[in-house]
């Protein structure tokens, strides 16, 4: 179950680097949502996005992505695995949670934006990195405390649905 559990994870994290190419298929710009405010206010200046746009975008990643992602966990879970308990439910959604945040810490933040181009922004690049030691913390931070709480809240809302 854990080996299952685990490959459930990495296809959530496939989700989400396939979010993030469509998202920066046309330049990074079109994710400029997720980049620091200097950033954004530059992109403005600049001329190659506006602020409306910038927050459309990032209304649309929260309205239909972050829901997708829980329900592909929701999914998983309770579904396919048939997880019943709190417990049950609590480990399978922090593994899957866990093993997507290394991804994105890892391949998407560290290697992606990190050390290639594809999320360079023309006439930003005086502001990398993109992703600071201070945003890398908190980012850590989030992904261990944060996943753990994001899972505890899902397990029991479920528990009211199973029961």
């Amino acid at each position: 179950m854990l080996l299952q559990v685990i490959l459930e994870g990495i296809g959530l994290g496939v989700l989400l680097i396939l979010v993030c190419a469509i998202g920066i298929c046309k330049g990074a710009v079109g994710m400029v949502h997720l980049y620091s405010p200097a950033v954004q206010q530059r992109c403005v200046k600049l001329g190659l996005t506006t602020h409306e746009k910038i927050k459309r975008n990032s209304l649309f990643f929260k309205a239909v992505c972050v829901p997708g992602y829980i329900g592909y966990v929701l999914v998983c879970v309770y579904r396919i695995n048939g997880a019943r308990s709190f417990a049950a439910g609590f480990w399978q959604l922090l593994v899957i949670l866990s093993v997507m945040n290394l991804m994105d810490r890892l391949l998407v933040d560290g290697y992606w934006v990190g050390h290639t181009n594809a999320w360079t922004i023309p006439g930003t690049e005086d502001l990398k990195p993109y992703i600071t030691a201070k945003d890398k913390q908190k980012k850590w931070l989030f992904g261990t405390v944060g996943m753990a709480g994001i899972a505890s809240v899902l397990a029991a809302i479920m528990m009211v649905f199973i029961h």
